[in-house]
Parts: C-alpha cells; structure tokens; sequence
C-alpha cells in the first residue's frame, strides 16, 4: 500500500525521510499534492504492507493513503 505523509515544517519532512531510510522502508521526499494542502509543502511518499502505525512520529500532520488515485486520510494528528 502506498501512502504520503505530510508535515507541520519542512524539518520534520527531512527527519521523517531519515527515520524511514533508518529502518530499512523505501521512501521519496515530494511536493505534496495542492489539493492535499501543508502547511510546509512537503511530503514523504512511502509503501508498507504492515500497519503503519509504529512508524508515527510527533512531525506528523496527516497521513494519506493512495490507491486507485484517491487519498484517502487515514491518520490526522489532531
């Protein structure tokens, strides 16, 4: 499954990408979709068929998951 996390600031996009690399999940930095909106513009597009709820950091704003071209939030920190 794939999946685009955003960000309250582009720091946390970048230590988020880091963390991912860290424990071995595949992951791209990205301009996060318009219509997906940030508040820094950046996003960390990755793919996991575990939960992905172990990999939840505080950086996090939401979390999307993409499939057939519809994102579809699955985690908002609020």
């Amino acid at each position: 499954m794939e999946y685009i996390a955003i960000f309250f600031t582009h720091s946390g996009a970048i230590k988020y990408h880091r963390y991912l690399n860290s424990v071995g999940i595949n992951n791209e930095t990205m301009p996060v979709p318009r219509k997906l909106s940030s508040n820094c513009g950046i996003g960390v597009k990755f793919s996991m068929k575990d939960s992905i709820e172990d990999i939840i950091t505080e950086d996090i704003e939401k979390i999307y998951r993409l499939e057939n071209k519809v994102h579809t939030v699955i985690y908002n920190c609020e």
